[in-house]
């Protein structure tokens, strides 16, 4: 199936949607809740992994839904809008809280709870189709190649959005930076992004077309669905490093700001530097396409961990050997560029690297379930992100960060701020090069071998 331009765009913009919401949830709730409201850090931490627990269950669960769906409109486009417009609602819940006086009292920590849970659920309706829909309207090579590209570009952007935007806006919105201010702010910010999502999501599902796959009747099982998932020794390689490169950058993404509020002592600086890290990710997405001319994607993925790495290991020398201060902080710029442009990198490639695995699963075991496949990526990202989240808030807690109004913390606690985000992101990012060597095996001659033999078969 060959996709017009229009539809690649429009597929895009539904991309760039759903990663804003993400994205506000994932860097800002930690510190609305925390900051803004005052809520126990551990608590948002442990509410956020159980959370994730919960996915553990529930989105593979919601794979084999969308695999066994079938209605006039398609497999997939129905889940993406139900799951938008109901999700959109939990983003506003999230941020729309209620007035009290004390913020770990019992009516707020149970809004967190509902509500954090429901947007899980509802995010899941939404993302495992979306996903799911490249390797199902796609071949493998390079239209497959181009679409990931280019939704991960857009997608790139609408992460760049609340992590740029969020700090300025804000303030604007709720007209100061006071507290309450604050709290006025991100309610009408939250609404904003919902809006904003619904109409992205809204353009794909209109203009998106889908086709119909032939399955193997095996599929009609639930057991034999999960049965296949195990057995795609591929797909599950790739779960597990989606898992290590999102917990690596969401572990700094969620102290990055606290550093820069109480390290650097420049809190405004910090959307400067979110613009151009994430402007130096996007621009690697995009150039994706021409890379591949030259470099086999296996090395594009390797080499997406090196920069990583090297990015986390120069922030973490600059904090060693006090190369910046609230003056000069813009130093930073510079390993922030290396770690965003090594992720833009390696997303991409994930992406690819799981579509060809719902292929290489056809191939071995009979079954397409792309849906279900698809499902772990959504599961294993917000996995990483309740990890990082539950980190985050064990660290605050932990090196005793006084988040308070001017304040002064102890160079032991800036230490142990710097060495969170930066030393277990890099182990992490280690372990996803030894993983992925002793088990990934799809390079490109091997998927042109999946390919010749799902064309004999068909």
């Amino acid at each position: 199936m060959k996709l017009k331009g229009s539809q690649k765009a429009a597929f895009s913009f539904g991309a760039f949607g759903k990663d804003v919401v993400y994205m506000l949830i994932a860097s800002y709730l930690l510190n609305y809740y925390n900051v803004v409201l005052g809520m126990d850090s551990v608590f948002i931490g442990t509410v956020m992994m159980a959370a994730r627990i919960f996915d553990a269950f529930n989105d593979p669960l919601m794979g084999i839904v969308v695999a066994k769906t079938k209605t006039r409109w398609g497999r997939f486009r129905p889940w993406i809008f139900a799951g938008t417009v109901l999700n959109a609602v939990t983003i506003y819940a999230l941020f729309a809280t209620p007035q009290t006086d004390d913020p770990n009292c019992g009516l707020m920590k149970a809004w967190l709870i509902i509500f954090y849970f429901a947007w899980g659920i509802t995010y899941t309706l939404m993302d495992i189709p979306f996903w799911s829909m490249i390797p199902a309207i796609t071949e493998s090579g390079s239209d497959r190649e181009q679409l990931t590209s280019l939704a991960r570009t857009f997608a790139g952007v609408g992460d760049a959005i609340p992590t740029v935007l969020t700090m300025t806006i804000v303030p604007l919105l709720g007209a100061g930076t006071a507290a309450a201010n604050m709290r006025i702010g991100y309610k009408w910010w939250a609404l904003l992004i919902a809006v904003v999502f619904v109409i992205s999501e809204t353009v794909c599902v209109l203009v998106v077309p889908e086709r119909e796959i032939d399955t193997n009747t095996k599929t009609t099982k639930v057991k034999d669905m999960f049965v296949a998932l195990l057995k795609n020794d591929q797909a599950m390689t790739v779960v597990g490093s989606i898992i290590l490169v999102y917990a690596s950058l969401n572990i700094c993404g969620n102290l990055v700001l606290y550093f820069f509020q109480f390290d650097v002592k420049n809190p405004g600086a910090y959307s400067i530097f979110a613009a151009v890290a994430f402007a130096a990710q996007v621009l690697t997405m995009m150039i994706i396409p021409l890379l591949r001319k030259k470099f086999s994607k296996n090395a594009l993925f390797l080499a997406g961990f090196v920069i990583q790495i090297l990015g986390f290991v120069v922030i973490l020398v600059m904090a060693y050997t006090g190369l910046y201060s609230s003056e000069n902080w813009y130093v930073l710029c510079i390993p922030g560029m290396l770690i965003y442009m090594g992720y833009g990198m390696l997303n991409v490639i994930m992406t690819i690297f799981l579509s060809d695995s719902v292929d290489y699963g056809e191939m071995k075991n009979g079954t397409r379930d792309e849906s279900v496949i698809f499902s772990m990526q959504t599961f294993t990202v917000k996995l990483a992100s309740g990890l990082a989240v539950f980190l985050a808030g064990f660290v605050v807690k932990w090196i005793h960060l006084d988040i308070s109004d001017n304040a002064v913390n102890s160079m032991a606690t800036l230490q142990g701020l710097r060495l969170w985000m930066t030393v277990p992101s890099v182990i992490l990012l280690v372990l996803g090069i030894i993983l992925y060597k002793a088990c990934y095996k799809l390079d490109d001659n091997k998927m042109d071998e999946v390919k010749a033999a799902l064309g004999r078969e068909k």
